[in-house]
């Protein structure tokens, strides 16, 4: 499995971004996908998760602000990420798990200004 993730840029505090992640072949709904972020210096952090049924997952940080879909027409999974802080400044990746197989993509660079 490739991913491609896109997406990434310049915004302001409070604006919004949508990320991208197109991935290879037709295996795409046979596969949970995710979102990481990574800061300068600190580790890397869970984001988001939506499995092949549908369910979603996020972590209180950005609970109610970021929301994680799919389109298996297109094998793309997407980040809508509204409201956005400062310290949502990150490189963001995205993966894709399946009975313990586990394919990263490269990163998109994110950064809030104030």
């Amino acid at each position: 499995v490739q991913l491609q993730a896109s997406g990434g840029g310049l915004v302001q505090v409070g604006g919004s971004l949508r990320l991208s992640c197109a991935a290879s072949g037709s295996i795409f709904s046979r596969y949970d996908m995710g979102w990481f972020r990574q800061a300068p210096g600190k580790q890397r952090e869970f984001v988001a998760r939506i499995t092949t049924t549908g369910t979603q997952n996020y972590p209180d940080s950005v609970k109610g602000r970021f929301a994680i879909s799919r389109d298996s027409a297109k094998n793309t999974v997407y980040l809508q990420m509204n409201s956005l802080k400062p310290e949502d400044t990150a490189v963001y990746l995205c993966n894709a798990v399946r009975s313990g197989a586990l394919y990263w993509g490269q990163g998109t660079l994110v950064t809030v200004s104030s």
